[in-house]
């Protein structure tokens, strides 16, 4: 199992949109949607290379210091097979 923890969503979001419409999305939102289009792009490169799996953005995980958190209210956000 592999997990990436995504630390420069705002960053992200603000280099494709502007600083402007980056300051008027919440950071949640900004998280989301780097990781939908994240997923996206993988999807379509491990298809491409012939690996079959799952991904999943989960809310409620955390990494940190090495360290797997589980908080409270984990849920999968978005699952996909390929």
């Amino acid at each position: 199992m592999i997990i990436l923890k995504i630390t420069n969503a705002p960053e992200v979001v603000a280099s494709k949109l502007g600083k402007f419409l980056e300051s008027l999305t919440p950071d949640l939102l900004d998280q989301a949607a780097v990781e939908n289009e994240l997923i996206k792009q993988l999807v379509i490169n491990l298809k491409a290379e012939g690996v079959k799996g799952e991904l999943a953005a989960v809310a409620g995980l955390d990494l940190n210091d090495g360290k797997v958190e589980v908080h409270e209210g984990l849920k999968v956000r978005k699952h996909q097979q390929f």
